[in-house]
């Protein structure tokens, strides 16, 4: 019988190129190239990957399932995994100061989550920032697992000042007695005291968690305080200001390694992403050079620079600035909610997200506010000066927001901008074989 050839016929290497096998998914990809490329990314939780960090994600490790840990998975096969995920945590721990590292949840969701299941029960209560002034999801809301298996409680900022106030959240503390307080924020401009939420934990006797999804690329550059010496458990993504894969960790001290672990897998996942493993692995890497120092300066003067030239041109700022990545703008004054200013700026090719701002009048759904974050325009190579004029064309957009002609020059402007500044050295597609 005649087989020559057969092999590949039958072959999975038959569907070599994407674009001519689905080119639906294929176009849609293509799509959102062009809009990384051709939009300014003001959004504080996104951010562009390196090429190296593309292509581990892209790695044949998507093919190994590797239920378990190094040296005790439930598969044959996985000796070269091993090295990796060992990899990652090595440097994981070492970027952080931890004693015990878990690389493996999905997402910074995961990551909370696992660690409830660690060391609580439910029922058990739980304090966090409020999701109306500043907080997470994952901390407590009554919409999410956090506030539907726990007795969620929250504190909140100072609507005067926007600022957290230490003896405010001290007095919720001792009022509710948690048996975990979650420090943390999704739209918080300011440094958190972690110093201070660990003595309040201890006076009430509770296992304080911090989320340092937002700043974690910060704290490992040592531009931001760390919070891994002042809570059990601090958990973060891989994504955002820290520029790795889409993913989440854990970091906790060495007493709390067996349970983690064991609430992360079998608890509440199964089989590893080790192709993203992989890929947290490169950057941890990259965290550790002095590009990456530079370019966590660079956010920081970025974010300050925004702030400060939009604050110039009439703009109310939530606690009138910033510490970090992150500018969240009060529009009320402005005649504008965060909804309208979200679609009138994404159509000109500025992207940000509608935001609550503390007290927020408005539903979640339209919102008074929009965050805006300097992550992703600072990967593109922008400075100070490119902060000015993305806050001038913010401006122009908004106060013209009637005026079509104003519009269409600022559409121009902004292409112009983004043109100057591409994402990738070449087509992205090249890179990932699309």
């Amino acid at each position: 019988m005649h087989v020559e050839g057969k092999t590949e016929k039958n072959s999975i290497n038959k569907y070599r190129a994407l674009n001519m096998f689905d080119p639906q998914v294929s176009r849609a990809i293509e799509a959102e190239v062009k809009r990384q490329q051709d939009k300014i990314i003001l959004i504080a939780s996104e951010n562009y990957v390196s090429q190296a960090v593309l292509q581990a994600q892209g790695s044949v490790l998507t093919n190994k399932y590797a239920e378990g840990y190094p040296g005790a998975r439930y598969y044959g096969g996985c000796e070269y995994v091993d090295v990796v995920e060992e990899i990652a945590r090595t440097r994981a721990a070492a970027l952080f100061g931890a004693e015990h590292v878990n690389v493996q949840p999905h997402a910074g969701a995961v990551a909370n989550l696992a660690v409830f299941l660690s060391v609580l029960k439910p029922g058990d209560r739980v304090l966090g920032m409020g999701l109306d002034h500043g907080g997470h999801l994952t901390h407590g809301s009554p919409a999410n697992i956090s506030g539907k298996y726990y007795e969620s409680f929250s504190y909140k900022v100072d609507p005067r000042t926007g600022y957290l106030d230490m003896d405010e959240v001290r007095k919720v503390a001792h009022r509710v007695s948690p048996r975990m307080i979650i420090a943390g924020a999704s739209s918080y401009p300011r440094i958190i005291d972690f110093a201070a939420f660990s003595q309040i934990a201890r006076e009430v006797d509770a296992l304080l968690l911090v989320d340092m999804a937002h700043i974690a690329g910060m704290v490992a550059a040592g531009l931001h305080p760390s919070p891994v010496s002042h809570a059990h458990f601090v958990t973060t993504t891989t994504h955002k200001t820290l520029r790795g894969p889409r993913g989440g960790m854990i970091l906790c001290r060495s007493e709390f390694a067996r349970a983690v672990d064991k609430a992360v897998f079998p608890g509440i996942q199964g089989g590893p992403l080790m192709h993203i493993i992989a890929a947290k692995a490169v950057a941890f890497k990259e965290a550790q050079t002095d590009d990456f120092y530079r370019y966590q300066e660079q956010i920081l003067k970025n974010a300050r620079a925004l702030a400060q030239h939009l604050k110039e041109l009439g703009f109310d700022l939530v606690s009138g600035g910033t510490d970090n990545h992150l500018v969240l703008l009060d529009l009320r004054g402005k005649g504008v909610t965060g909804r309208e200013a979200e679609l009138l700026l994404d159509e000109l090719g500025i992207t940000t997200n509608k935001n609550a701002i503390p007290d927020d009048p408005q539903n979640r759904m339209v919102t008074s506010g929009i965050r805006l974050g300097s992550p992703a325009v600072t990967s593109r190579g922008m400075q100070e000066a490119e902060m000015k004029q993305i806050a001038d064309l913010i401006n122009r957009a908004i106060e013209g927001r009637d005026d079509r002609r104003i519009l269409a020059r600022v559409k121009r402007e902004v292409k112009n901008l983004c043109a100057a500044f591409p994402v990738y050295p070449k087509r992205l597609s090249d890179i990932c074989g699309v």
